[in-house]
C-alpha cells in the first residue's frame, strides 16, 4: 500500500513540477528574440533531424493500414471505394499525431533529457545558478518554442506521406486494386480542415508535453552518471503514457 501511495505521490510530483516549470519558463518569453540562434538550432536537431524515421514510419502506417482495410474489406461490395476516407481520417486525426509523438519522445526527448540530466550531474546547471543565469530561460524556453514551431510541421508531414503510402498500396496490390482518383475522391469528400486541424492541435500538445517532462526529469536529476540513464527511461515512459493518457481526452474535445 504504502509503495503504490508513493508512486502516485512521485507522479503527481513529476506534473506538478513539469507544470512550474512551464510557467517560470514562460515568464522569460521576452528574452526569445534574443536567443533566436538557440531555437533554431532546437529546431534542427528536434525537427529536421526527426523528420526522417516520421517519414518512414508514416508511408509504412499508411500502406498496412490501407492492406489491412482493404483485405477487412474485400468480400464487402464497393466498400474498398471507401479506402481513401478511412486511411485519411485515420492518419489525420489519430495515427500521425501520435506516432510523431511517440517518435518525437524516443529520439528527441530521449536526448533532451541525457544533456539536461548530464549537466545537472556534472553541475553545469549550478553554474548557470551561480551566474544568475536562469536554467529555464537557456535550457527549457529555446526547446519549447523548437517543438512549437516543428511539431505542426512534422504532424503534417506525417499525414500526408500516411495518405501517399495508402494510395500506393490500394493501387498496387492485387486484391485491392482502386484507382489512385477513386482514392483522392474518397478522401477528398470526408477528410475535411477540421479533421486536419483536429490532428495539429494533439500534436502540439504532445510536443509541449514531452518536452516539459523531458526537460524536468533532466533537471531533477540527482546522484551520479548512472542516473542519466535512469531519467531517460522514466522521461520517455512517462512522455508515452502521458501521451496516450491526454489523446482521448483532446479527442473528445475536437470532436
Amino acid at each position: 500500500m504504502d509503495k503504490k501511495l508513493n508512486s502516485i505521490t512521485g507522479a503527481l510530483d513529476r506534473v506538478g513540477s513539469s507544470v512550474i516549470l512551464l510557467v517560470v519558463a514562460l515568464r522569460h518569453a521576452h528574452t526569445i528574440p534574443k536567443q533566436i540562434d538557440r531555437v533554431l538550432f532546437h529546431c534542427f536537431h528536434i525537427g529536421y533531424k526527426t523528420f526522417p524515421i516520421v517519414a518512414v514510419m508514416s508511408l509504412f502506417i499508411g500502406g498496412v493500414l490501407a492492406l489491412q482495410t482493404g483485405f477487412s474489406l474485400e468480400n464487402v461490395s464497393g466498400a474498398q471505394s471507401f479506402l481513401g476516407s478511412i486511411v485519411g481520417l485515420s492518419m489525420a486525426r489519430e495515427l500521425g499525431p501520435v506516432m510523431t509523438a511517440f517518435l518525437v519522445a524516443g529520439r528527441a526527448g530521449s536526448a533532451i533529457t541525457a544533456e539536461l540530466a548530464s549537466m545537472k550531474v556534472y553541475q553545469e546547471v549550478d553554474a548557470l545558478v551561480t551566474m544568475n543565469l536562469s536554467p529555464e530561460r537557456i535550457l527549457v524556453l529555446p526547446r519549447l518554442i523548437a517543438i512549437c514551431i516543428m511539431m505542426p510541421v512534422l504532424v503534417i508531414s506525417s499525414t500526408i506521406i500516411g495518405w501517399y503510402g495508402g494510395m500506393i498500396v490500394s493501387h498496387y496490390v492485387d486484391f485491392i486494386s482502386l484507382e489512385p482518383d477513386t482514392y483522392w475522391d474518397g478522401l477528398r469528400e470526408f477528410v475535411s480542415f477540421k479533421s486536419v486541424r483536429a490532428g495539429l492541435i494533439k500534436g502540439e500538445i504532445f510536443g509541449i508535453v514531452v518536452v516539459l517532462i523531458c526537460c524536468n526529469e533532466g533537471l531533477r536529476t540527482k546522484g551520479g552518471p548512472r542516473e542519466i540513464g535512469h531519467s531517460v527511461t522514466r522521461a520517455v515512459v512517462g512522455s508515452m503514457m502521458m501521451i496516450l493518457f491526454l489523446d482521448y481526452f483532446i479527442t473528445k474535445a475536437t470532436m
